[in-house]
């Protein structure tokens, strides 16, 4: 059986996968925004605090995926959730480290002028400092989007979802039937979906920064 058959015969649960794996991915990485983006709030003004948070999202960024999903494994035990955990720890480096360097390239002028208009901490906050370092943070998670795509086939080794389990079926079962085609599958249906996504970012990003902004 060759690649387009094995693609043919089996098409509803590649879609599923996909899916899974997709969903998995993207809501790791909103969940990884949401967090990252309140540190780098909580300590973009401390040089001292922001060296430590991108240090300790360096750290975890260097841990193997396997050594992290194998600590997880006793403490959340074999499923989604260890998947979703360890995804979500290792999209925070560079969505904290754009949101550090966003906030912190707001230019203090134009944050003193909004203060001067009567503006409270808070709106600065949401309504200045945010806005303009949206094209920083975004850039953060398309980065962030794109690691998680290939760290979520590491995940089927805790049994997440998605379209690792193929790839691991395909290598545990080398030599045997159809598993070249199993790894074949899913790695490229992994770039598919990876450059998909990517896509989707160029049209958030067209669509939510300013042409001038984008310049």
């Amino acid at each position: 059986m060759n690649l387009f058959e094995y693609i043919s015969d089996r098409w509803g649960r590649l879609l599923l996968q996909a899916w899974l794996h997709t969903s998995m991915v993207v809501q790791c990485t909103i969940l990884a925004a949401i967090l990252g983006v309140l540190i780098g709030i909580a300590v973009y003004r401390s040089p001292i605090g922001s060296a430590v948070a991108t240090a300790l999202a360096s750290t975890i960024l260097t841990v193997p995926s396997f050594a992290l999903l194998g600590l997880l494994i006793p403490l959340s035990g074999l499923g989604s959730t260890t998947a979703v955990i360890a995804l979500v720890l290792y999209g925070l480096l560079p969505i904290v480290r754009n949101t550090i360097v966003g906030l912190d390239a707001v230019d203090p002028a134009i944050t003193d002028a909004a203060r001067g208009i009567g503006m409270s901490r808070l709106s600065v906050l949401t309504r200045v400092e945010l806005r303009l370092a949206w094209p920083a943070i975004l850039t953060g998670m398309r980065v962030a989007t794109q690691m998680l795509m290939g760290i979520a086939v590491i995940a089927a080794y805790a049994k997440g979802p998605g379209l690792g389990a193929e790839v691991f079926s395909g290598l545990t079962n080398a030599g045997s039937t159809n598993s070249l085609n199993q790894a074949l599958t899913g790695t490229l249906g992994v770039v598919i979906l990876a450059l998909v996504l990517d896509g989707i970012y160029v049209l958030i990003k067209r669509f939510t920064i300013s042409r001038g902004v984008r310049g």
